[in-house]
């Protein structure tokens, strides 16, 4: 009884727990599911209050932008009107002054009828007086006026004819006095050079005994060197240098600098020295390069095309009567220079004319034709302005003298070529004659280059033995001695060499 019992109450009271915990989270359930509907009504409550203080925000900037939009556009409009104003100020100011022009522009028509009246008026007269005049003496105007001069010319002659020999003579010594003062001022400004060009270079030797390697066996050396250079090559007694001798100043350089090399390399064969030989012609093109620019640089002429710079540094080893054409050019631009400033002339026109005046010479043994003729075509041809060629081409009067500085050109050059011990005429008509000669040989088919030598006694001929037979050469030297004895007028003999050679050369690999 006691056993049922309890467990009846057991039963109870777990039945009961389980009724009231369920009936516990029912409540806790609905007590949550309370919150969150309120969390959930604060939120939409916070998001209306936000949009609402934004929306005002964006009301309140809205209606600030308004506001300033509308001042600016009334500050617009404000200044627009200022503007139409002044707008209209200015053409009802420019309105007023073509009015007053309009009737400036009529008064001056009316003034401009009035003197055309009065000038008809006073020319009706004055023809009225001149009918008169003409009836009264009997003469037309013509006659009268010849009749006046012709008494007052008898009259006065002896006067008129006085006093214009004084203004004359007094007008020519002041010119001449003039000119003297100027010339003699420009030529005491400019002190140079006048030494004059020779026909001979020296070559210093460290000893005597190189001069049997610089002769070689049988003389091949020797032979080598003159026929490669065109020179000839001088080793005598004297001690310590060699002579090279040769009327081409750059003949005489290549072989020199070859020559040099040779010695300082201390191997001398014939394949050696062709090869310095043409290593020497490179570095004398690279010498007459600067020199070219050296000197345009020395008289202040800028402005110049490279390949005419390069011409002039060729004139450095041409002579004219003796005299180095390159220092003969350079001297004449600074004399030209401070006669052209002297005289008002152009002074840059008077210096390229000076500077490029004898530039034909750097080809002239190329090219057929007078220097000057030659040198007009180069600067032509190389585009150089219209006034330096009119400037540089009278200097020996074969053209015109067109402009005050073809005259200061030729002044120049008279200057310069009279200066005492700068020119030897000899000499130049001695080296002519070699370049002559040389040209008499080279007119003929199959020949490669010839040199004068011994003074102009002998001449070396090499011909090209695929053109040249043997039995030829005879033929071809007695032709060249023909030539020579129709062609050129010389003292003595002169010794023809033809020379043929035929060389095979081939590597081994």
């Amino acid at each position: 009884m006691d056993l049922s019992s309890s467990a009846l109450i057991a039963l109870a009271t777990g039945v009961f727990g389980l009724i009231a915990g369920y009936v516990l989270r029912q409540i806790i359930a609905q007590q949550k599911k309370n919150s969150v509907e309120l969390r959930i009504k604060q939120i939409l409550l916070d998001a209306k209050s936000d949009a609402q203080k934004t929306l005002d925000e964006a009301k309140h900037k809205a209606d600030s932008i308004l506001e300033s939009v509308k001042r600016e556009e009334k500050e617009r409009e404000t200044n627009i009107r200022k503007l139409e104003e002044r707008i209209s100020q200015k053409e009802e100011l420019v309105e007023k002054r073509r009015g007053d022009m309009e009737r400036e522009t009529k008064e001056i028509s009316k003034q401009k009828e009035e003197l055309k009246r009065r000038h008809e008026s006073l020319e009706s007269v004055e023809t009225e007086r001149r009918h008169e005049l003409e009836k009264l003496s009997g003469l037309s105007e013509e006659e009268a006026k010849t009749a006046l001069m012709s008494s007052v010319e008898k009259k006065y002659e002896n006067d008129l004819v006085s006093r214009m020999q004084k203004l004359e003579t007094f007008g020519q010594e002041q010119i001449e006095q003039r000119a003297r003062e100027t010339l003699s001022m420009v030529i005491q400004r400019l002190a140079s050079s006048t030494a004059s060009e020779i026909t001979t270079t020296s070559v210093a030797i460290p000893s005597d005994d190189i001069k049997g390697k610089i002769i070689g066996k049988e003389g091949r050396n020797i032979r080598a060197l003159e026929r490669a250079a065109g020179v000839e090559v001088i080793v005598d007694d004297t001690p310590g240098s060699i002579i090279i001798s040769s009327f081409d100043p750059v003949r005489r350089h290549i072989a020199k600098i070859a020559l040099e090399n040779l010695i300082l390399d201390g191997r001398i064969q014939p394949a050696r020295i062709e090869e310095t030989v043409e290593k020497a012609k490179a570095e004398v093109e690279k010498i007459m390069k600067d020199a070219g620019e050296a000197a345009i640089y020395e008289v202040g002429v800028f402005d110049v095309d490279p390949r005419l710079v390069n011409l002039l540094g060729r004139l450095r080893f041409r002579t004219s009567f003796g005299q180095n054409v390159l220092q003969h050019s350079i001297e004449m631009t600074h004399l030209a220079g401070m006669l052209a400033s002297e005289l008002g002339a152009d002074v840059q026109i008077a210096k390229k004319g000076a500077l490029f005046h004898d530039i034909g010479k750097a080809v002239d043994h190329e090219i057929q034709g007078t220097h000057v003729e030659i040198g007009r075509r180069i600067l032509q041809k190389f585009g150089v302005d219209e006034k330096v060629i009119k400037a540089m081409q009278s200097h020996h009067d074969e053209y015109p003298h067109e402009s005050i500085e073809a005259i200061i050109v030729q002044v120049a050059d008279n200057i310069s070529g009279a200066r005492p011990g700068a020119r030897r005429d000899t000499a130049e008509n001695y080296l002519k004659r070699l370049e002559d000669l040389e040209r008499v040989a080279n007119s003929f088919g199959g020949v490669e280059k010839s040199y004068a030598i011994q003074a102009g006694r002998e001449i070396r001929v090499f011909v090209s033995p695929e053109k040249i037979s043997d039995l030829e050469m005879r033929k071809l030297a007695r032709d060249v001695a023909d030539k020579i004895e129709q062609d050129l007028k010389y003292p003595g003999e002169i010794k023809v060499h033809v020379i043929r050679e035929n060389r095979v050369v081939e590597y081994a690999r």
